[in-house]
């Protein structure tokens, strides 16, 4: 997560321009609409508290919401590794969600899984909460060399390779989430 880089309009189309599109609005829909149907036959009954991972979640959260046709609450969890730096370390919380965990039944929902260490605390977290269950949904699964070792999403849109990756919630330096496709940028812009 990179934020506060100032980026000029020109330098943001020039990022545009170059970069090579993954996944086009029609394939982002269709993953969505995969989504809804795999978490609907598996959660639908167990009224589930939908967390939002910010900020990543912001965009396939809102265009998956009004795909489930079930009764359901929603709320979010901000936490991060990085704080304000480009490495990560111990987690960080900017806020937990303000619905009580026990005994609920959890759908985390995020952008993208690529190496998992957020991901990780925030599923220990809830399961700490006292969530009877937790399940997560990402619409992007970039499978990384360095993910914590059996970490998966138990719902998973489409796959990216691995690249930086933007558009659909994820940002290319704190732009560009809400691009409906996905995009890899060009190795000369990943800086």
């Amino acid at each position: 997560m990179t934020q506060g880089v100032e980026l000029t309009a020109s330098e943001l189309a020039g990022v545009m321009e170059r970069a090579e599109c993954l996944h086009d609005a029609g394939a982002i829909e269709a993953a969505l609409d995969r989504l809804a149907g795999q978490i609907t036959e598996r959660l639908a009954a167990s009224r589930p508290l939908v967390l939002g991972v910010m900020t990543g979640a912001i965009v396939p959260m809102g265009r998956l919401l009004n795909r489930l046709d079930f009764p359901l609450e929603i709320d979010y969890i901000h936490a991060t590794r990085y704080h304000k730096t480009t490495t990560g370390r111990e987690l960080v919380w900017l806020a937990r969600p303000q619905t009580p965990l026990r005994d609920r039944h959890v759908l985390l929902v995020d952008d993208i899984l690529d190496e998992g260490h957020t991901f990780r605390g925030l599923l220990a977290s809830c399961r700490e909460e006292g969530a009877a269950s937790v399940h997560t949904a990402v619409l992007a699964d970039k499978p990384n060399p360095g993910r914590v070792p059996g970490l998966s999403a138990d719902f998973v849109g489409l796959t990216v390779p691995e690249r930086y990756v933007f558009g659909s919630g994820m940002d290319y330096k704190g732009y560009l989430r809400n691009i409906d496709a996905i995009y890899a940028a060009h190795p000369d812009d990943e800086d």
